[in-house]
């Protein structure tokens, strides 16, 4: 059987008019969504965003208040979690601790009778480069090896829709960026869809074809990663996915290819195309990165935004960049990457400093600088707790 098999039942997921309230609050409230067969999703965002009930709801571990759901143009929404053509692969793994990771991997298939489990255990393993190991017990594999035979385990059922919970939150920094890249791979090896679920900028930007950000039960922006980078639309999207810099002030003038806000006296030029409103008080920002600084008074230029005189208020070296808090007197803390092509800062704790880019670096946002509120952390970690355990439940369930 070849790995482009795995995918046959391979299907769009459909989320329409989703609405989930739970006692005392509402985590989704309107959600429509689109996830086309055999892409990388990921469902970005911070805890209580309800990017976990979402997973819930779409592997049927909850039903929704309103609205339903579609896996391959079929409604499932009443369907039992069993008999959905999905699988799930969480944070903890949940491998069984007294069978080796043939039988692991072989096991939903035994308990479904499906022919000749041993021979499709192997060759999952073997997608994911661990058949060698198949005898081992789990306890003498490495936290990397665990999360590929959660993987394989889920992947030999065949399944329309794989759903990702966390599932690198586990591992150490290094080995969390390694199978950020495997994990890619392996999607783009078997085509099945996946639907990622997690807070870590770094890590749906890495791995997904597409990236929802979501806000207080809402989709706040979707698009591929480099889009919702580079032009993020809210307050919200421009500081949780990534840094940046943000001012807020009148337009003060406007013309077919840029628009001038006043922040406190500095004018601040961003191109019309780049920015979501073009009149009346409007919030502006560049990336840190995009931001030069300079020792002295660099010369004025219409395709260059300058800011300064300012001071350099704080200074941390990084290895492969420095980050600088600079303060502004009008314009308040801007925080500057500067990439590491010397011996190191360049610049100390006080130093004077202006502040310059380009002006088709800059964006405009659809709305203020953000005051998102979110379930309390004791909350939302309760949540999750539960969320987890039912999980594992169901899935030794059945």
């Amino acid at each position: 059987m070849s790995v482009r098999e795995f995918a046959e039942r391979g299907a769009d997921l459909e989320l329409v008019g989703i609405q989930k309230r739970f006692p005392g609050f509402t985590a989704i409230e309107e959600l429509d969504l689109v996830i086309p067969a055999g892409s990388f999703f990921a469902l970005l965002g911070p805890s209580g965003c309800g990017k976990t009930t979402t997973l819930r709801l779409v592997a049927g571990l909850e039903e929704p208040t309103r609205g339903s759901i579609l896996i391959g143009g079929k409604d499932v929404t009443s369907t039992k979690a069993h008999e959905r053509p999905v699988n799930t692969v969480f944070q903890s793994y949940a491998l069984f601790p007294h069978m080796s990771i043939l039988e692991n991997v072989a096991f939903g298939l035994k308990r479904r009778r499906i022919g000749d489990p041993i021979q499709k255990a192997h060759e999952a393993l073997k997608l994911v480069e661990l058949d060698h190991v198949a005898q081992r017990r789990p306890a003498q594999l490495s936290g990397g090896q665990q999360q590929r035979v959660a993987l394989a385990r889920a992947i030999v059922n065949r399944p329309a829709l794989l759903l990702l919970d966390e599932p690198l939150g586990a591992l150490d920094l290094k080995l969390r960026r390694q199978m950020q890249l495997e994990l890619k791979a392996i999607q783009e090896e078997v085509g099945l869809t996946f639907l990622h679920v997690t807070h870590d900028q770094e890590e749906a930007m890495t791995m997904a074809d597409t990236v929802a950000v979501m806000n207080k039960g809402a989709i706040e922006q979707m698009g591929a990663p480099e889009e919702l980078y580079e032009l993020p639309r809210t307050a919200f999207v421009a500081n949780f996915l990534g840094q940046s810099n943000l001012f807020t002030g009148p337009v003060v003038s406007t013309s077919a290819d840029a628009i001038t806000v006043d922040v406190a006296g500095n004018r601040i030029v961003v191109p019309t195309a780049r920015a979501q409103r073009h009149q009346g008080d409007v919030t502006v920002g560049v990336r840190p990165e995009k931001v030069t600084m300079h020792t002295s008074a660099p010369e004025a230029r219409s395709d260059r935004n300058v800011v300064g005189p300012a001071r350099v208020g704080d200074v941390s070296f990084s290895g492969v960049s420095t980050q600088y808090l600079v303060e502004h007197p009008a314009l308040g803390t801007m925080l500057v990457f500067a990439q590491n092509i010397g011996s190191g800062p360049v610049v100390g704790v006080g130093g004077e400093v202006w502040l310059s880019w380009a002006v088709e670096h800059g964006f405009g946002l659809e709305d203020g600088p953000d005051e998102s509120r979110f379930l309390d952390d004791a909350t939302t970690s309760s949540i999750a707790a539960q969320h987890r355990a039912e999980l594992v439940s169901e899935l030794e369930e059945h």
